[in-house]
């Protein structure tokens, strides 16, 4: 199992040094910041680009896998995107993995552009995704679709990652959930149900066997295709306690998840938590005994 941690892209250039080094000496195998323009109750608060801050952190960092989650085609072109990809490809000597996802269909990011509420965003997703493949592994690319249109795009120097960066693919929903067993290396989600832990466990095991499924209509291996868990998405701060994080490896372990994924703490409101908690239960550590289920 692979454990990683998002860190918000609020903090100034000093703190995220911090934060990001210590994502890496502890131990852990990833780190990850939301790309968005702003976050629910945490819009006016302060809030960085994603690029600048997977920037940072490739260059502070020398281990880790880093990557945003997710990239919405709401407010990216695939054709400027795949630029930014290149450089943090560089920047992380060949550690840049690419998240993408449809996007919500409401929240302050088409909010801020004045958008409309985004209709046909599974098609949206998939011309997005295509053609971002195509820019990261075509000298020359151009593209006229429904949503998107590239001139002679060049790519030089191509990416680091041969033939190109990962792409892993967020769903939620059966759907999207197919797109990401056909197009994507890898798929996240963070669940559909999430009322109580109960409901948010046997949704995310119905998602996993769905995936599995439509890994096997894409023909590939159904086990295959690396299975990751945005823990943000549970009802409970999946780092309020270690025995609570335990717990939440280890199902999602027996679900088929490769990965595990939670918020570093912050000290108030959303992911409200102690840091303590991360070195109890960081790899570096001891092994610990975990209480039962």
């Amino acid at each position: 199992m692979r454990i990683g941690l998002t860190v918000l892209p609020e903090h100034p250039r000093d703190e995220a040094t911090r934060i990001w080094r210590a994502v890496e000496e502890l131990g852990f195998d990833s780190g990850w910041t939301f790309d968005h323009l702003g976050w629910r109750s945490l819009v006016d608060g302060p809030w960085y680009g994603a690029v600048p801050t997977l920037s940072l952190a490739a260059l502070v960092t020398d281990r880790i896998e880093i990557g945003p989650f997710v990239v919405s085609p709401h407010v990216r072109s695939p054709v400027p995107f795949a630029r930014d990809v290149l450089a943090l490809d560089e920047l992380s000597r060949g550690r840049f993995t690419a998240v993408l996802g449809a996007g919500t269909p409401q929240g302050y990011d088409t909010e801020v552009l004045g958008l409309p509420r985004p209709t046909s965003r599974l098609a949206r997703f998939e011309e997005f995704t295509v053609l971002l493949d195509r820019l990261l592994t075509e000298e020359r690319v151009t593209h006229h679709g429904e949503y998107y249109t590239a001139v002679e795009a060049r790519n030089a120097p191509g990416c680091v990652q041969r033939p190109r960066v990962p792409f892993v693919l967020a769903a939620d929903g059966p759907r999207t959930v197919d797109l990401a067993a056909r197009l994507g290396e890898g798929w996240v989600t963070t669940g559909s149900a999430r009322d109580d832990l109960g409901t948010w466990w046997r949704g995310l095991a119905d998602l996993s066997a769905a995936y599995g499924e439509a890994r096997a209509r894409a023909g590939h291996d159904p086990a295959s295709g690396r299975r990751v868990l945005n823990s943000d998405g549970a009802p409970v701060y999946a780092l309020s306690s270690a025995d609570l994080f335990d717990d939440v490896v280890g199902r999602a372990g027996e679900l088929g998840f490769t990965d595990v994924v939670a918020a570093w703490p912050r000290p108030e409101g959303i992911f409200a938590g102690d840091e303590e908690v991360l070195t109890r239960v960081s790899p570096s550590s001891p092994p610990r005994a975990s209480s039962a289920r």
